[in-house]
């Protein structure tokens, strides 16, 4: 073989190694855009824990009420006035753009028409009926992203290693065979939610209690992938999946994972627990959208149904009063990216995707109705009050032509244009922004 045709070979070789590592890459990248764009989904915890608004699974767990008493609830899950079109149209209103729904909790509870065990709305609950199938029909219909959660525990089944904090039933090295028995339950039903509903992201928990060989987690992820190569898997398949998971504390730094979701509750309490009115305010649940916004990440904001199936009134007002600020401020939610440092901007900020807008989000009235841009090498273009008509005007001062210092922007905002929550303000620039980062000296001429 003659050099130039050994070149010929080797570079065929090259391009087609490399569309093989782009279409291996491809879907990962594709399946998470949807979510990267969403920024806020709807966390739902229900099950038979709502009727006494008692914690979910853990108040038996952890010795607080007895397991007879515990699972005496489902006499009392009626479900009587559950309007699932009624749910999803609460949750798109507050601007979510998908929603993820305990379909099964610890306790085992299910709330779809399982074929494994018996512990389930309709076999066991005061219900009669499937409640999971019809939420995620409404969810489809409006073009919503529907989220299974599932935990891998179940304490209530007999094969299963745990069932309280104090009470182990085995140890999976003394009786192997009956932790195989749990795993043929637990990949069973995972087989029929997947079937039922092929989810968009399943969102899993409980992993803490076995390792990975234990849980077959490869197994598991490889189903999945096999059935729907694009579903999203969180972390909690011991970290095997797309995302990170933060949970109630908002991040002081952004997680490392290219891709997160912070769940958070309304008040305490992730079910529905009438003595818990510790509920944040509606400016508070801004600010941690906002947070989480700036840092390149989604909220997943928890609600708690009761169990005859309607929504508290403090939740319901908590999601329309965000749904107000959300959408005023749609292109500076949605579609956005981690924002700018701290030492360019006193304040939270995002980047449009392609880098050439930045929003800066101000929760209070400025001093002098003035906010601060530092080190912002762009020429601006434009900068206006998201969600007005509203152009605003700035002036930049210790910026000089035999220097590239790009010196430092004072912006005026008219009190009239102030949002109640957070204002938002569209800086737009001709190209990328580009941001100074260097150590200043004397900016002098010599």
């Amino acid at each position: 073989m003659n050099m130039k045709r050994l070149y010929v070979v080797l570079l065929l070789a090259c391009l087609t190694c490399m569309k093989s590592v782009n279409a291996s890459d491809k879907p990962v990248n594709e399946k998470m855009e949807w979510f990267k764009s969403a920024k806020l989904g709807i966390f739902i915890h229900w099950g038979v824990y709502a009727v006494n608004g008692l914690s979910e699974s853990w108040s038996f767990y952890n010795g607080q009420i007895s397991y007879e008493d515990y699972l005496a609830q489902t006499k009392g899950f009626t479900a009587e006035n559950y309007k699932p079109e009624e749910w999803v149209a609460l949750i798109k209103e507050s601007g979510a753009k998908y929603s993820v729904i305990t379909s099964r909790h610890h306790d085992g509870f299910s709330l779809w028409n399982t074929q494994y065990g018996q512990l389930n709305a309709l076999q066991q609950s005061a219900a009669k009926k499937d409640v999971l199938s019809p939420f995620v029909d409404a969810l489809r219909k409006e073009n919503l992203k529907v989220g299974i959660y599932y935990s891998l525990p179940d304490w209530s089944h007999t094969d299963y290693t745990d069932f309280t904090r104090k009470i182990k039933r085995y140890k999976i090295s003394d009786d192997p065979k009956r932790w195989k028995s749990y795993l043929k339950y637990m990949n069973g039903q995972l087989r029929e939610l997947q079937t039922n509903y092929n989810p968009d992201l399943w969102w899993f928990d409980g992993d803490w209690e076995h390792e990975d060989d234990e849980w077959q987690v490869f197994k598991i992820k490889k189903s999945l992938l096999d059935f729907n190569p694009l579903c999203i898997i969180n972390s909690r398949l011991r970290n095997k999946g797309d995302y990170a998971t933060p949970e109630l504390g908002v991040p002081v730094q952004r997680p490392e994972s290219e891709y997160w979701e912070l769940c958070q509750t309304m008040n305490d309490s992730w079910g529905y627990r009438p003595t818990d009115t510790n509920y944040k305010s509606s400016q508070e649940v801004v600010d941690i959208l906002v947070d989480c916004i700036s840092k390149g990440g989604n909220l997943l904001l928890d609600i708690g149904p009761k169990a005859d199936g309607t929504i508290p009134a403090e939740q319901i007002k908590l999601l329309k009063e965000l749904g107000r600020w959300v959408k005023k401020h749609t292109k500076a939610v949605y579609e956005t990216e981690q924002g700018i440092p701290y030492e360019h901007f006193y304040g939270p900020s995002s980047l449009s995707n392609d880098r050439k807008t930045l929003y800066l989000y101000v929760r209070d009235i400025p001093r002098d109705n003035q906010i601060v841009l530092k080190g912002i090498s762009n020429q601006f273009e434009s900068i206006e009050v998201v969600g007005t008509s509203c152009k605003l005007k700035h002036k930049t001062y210790s910026k000089v032509s035999w220097n590239d210092y790009p010196g430092v922007t004072y912006i005026t905002i008219p009190e009239e244009a102030l949002d109640k929550n957070y204002t938002v303000l569209a800086v737009k620039f001709a190209d990328p922004i580009k941001l100074y980062t260097k150590v200043v000296g004397a900016i002098e001429s010599n």
